[in-house]
């Protein structure tokens, strides 16, 4: 099991990074909430992980701390959760927020999640409820996502570098699972003259929920 990841990075196409460790080249997918906390490429990050072998690939999943890493292998443990779900799950909604939709039974905040429809929300329910109770009064202590940046703080790159932010952004929420046409529309919303990717993601996930 790789439990952590300590190297430089040195790429970062949202929701993959690319992590060198000693010459040796780690590909990890991180839910949104926790690449928003990613150190700028060149700089040492720290990643814990939580690593996946199947028949036909072994994944790496990272999360920016091991409360998120928790509420990850909690969700992989439901009905018809796989890893993907569980990461946009994270991405769409900070943990603090899943823990407390959980524990309140709020069906109606879940289901605005893509991939989980009333079903699915009502068993995550079901199935979550009293672990994640448990976890919540353990000493795993949940996060808000982290805040967007005000438009004074934005820097101003040139229309090239929109569009690839824009571009980015698209692929990035095409990625968590949403369609296509929801992706595209939501960008044009919030979008501002100069936001990065991830300015353009987060304000993007927050739109839709």
């Amino acid at each position: 099991m790789i439990g952590r990841i300590k190297g430089t990075l040195i790429d970062k196409t949202p929701p993959d990074v690319l992590v060198d460790v000693n010459g040796v080249g780690y590909e990890i997918q991180l839910p949104m909430t926790s690449f928003y906390q990613l150190p700028n490429i060149g700089e040492v990050a720290t990643i814990y992980t939580h690593f996946i072998v199947r028949e036909d690939a072994q994944l790496l999943f990272g999360f920016s701390d091991t409360s998120e890493r928790a509420l990850f292998r909690e969700l992989i443990k439901a009905n018809g959760v796989g890893p993907k779900l569980a990461c946009t799950i994270l991405s769409g909604m900070s943990a603090q927020d899943f823990v407390q939709c959980v524990i309140h039974e709020d069906i109606s905040n879940l289901v605005k999640l893509p991939g989980v429809g009333k079903k699915t929300a009502e068993r995550l329910v079901v199935e979550l409820k009293d672990k994640l109770e448990k976890l919540s009064r353990s000493d795993v202590h949940f996060d808000s996502s982290a805040p967007s940046l005000p438009n004074s703080q934005i820097q101003r790159p040139s229309l090239r570098g929109d569009a690839h932010a824009k571009n980015e952004a698209l692929s990035a929420l095409l990625a968590l699972g949403y369609k296509p046409m929801q992706a595209e529309k939501v960008i044009k919303q919030v979008y501002v003259e100069g936001m990065t990717s991830e300015q353009a993601i987060r304000e993007s996930l927050r739109a839709m929920s």
